[in-house]
């Protein structure tokens, strides 16, 4: 099993068909670190409000000068939790003239929902 999370490796397929989810079978250590790193980057409360303000966008994107008043950090507190969740593949970005404007990477998202799921349990003295 092979789990990529950095976006400049993505093929134009979406990884999570061909990850099994880790409640499924074991990871192997590389993957395990490798998944480690984008939870990481979810982990901290500040990621995930910026996550949670850019997805509620009508537009679903978001210019790095609307984000530090509803976080309420600096600007370049902003651009560090912008910037770690761009390098795990969770946002994509768009420079338009002296602005960068974030959108979230759904399938991203998707992936690490799916190596989560959990394994259909199965039912013991015979179905019943």
């Amino acid at each position: 099993m092979f789990i990529d999370i950095y976006p400049m490796r993505t093929s134009t397929t979406v990884l999570d068909a061909c990850c099994a989810p880790v409640l499924h079978k074991q990871l192997g250590k590389t993957d395990a670190a490798q998944l480690a790193l984008a939870f990481k980057a979810i982990a901290d409360p500040a990621r995930l409000r910026l996550l949670s303000f850019i997805a509620a966008q009508p537009s679903g994107e978001a210019c790095v000068c609307h984000l530090t008043k509803p976080l309420g950090v600096t600007q370049p507190t902003v651009s560090h939790h912008l910037k770690v969740l761009h390098r795990v593949g969770l946002l994509e970005r768009e420079r338009r003239g002296t602005w960068v404007y974030y959108r979230i990477v759904p399938a991203r998202l998707a992936t690490l929902r799916a190596v989560l799921a959990a394994a259909p349990r199965r039912r013991r003295n015979g179905g019943r």
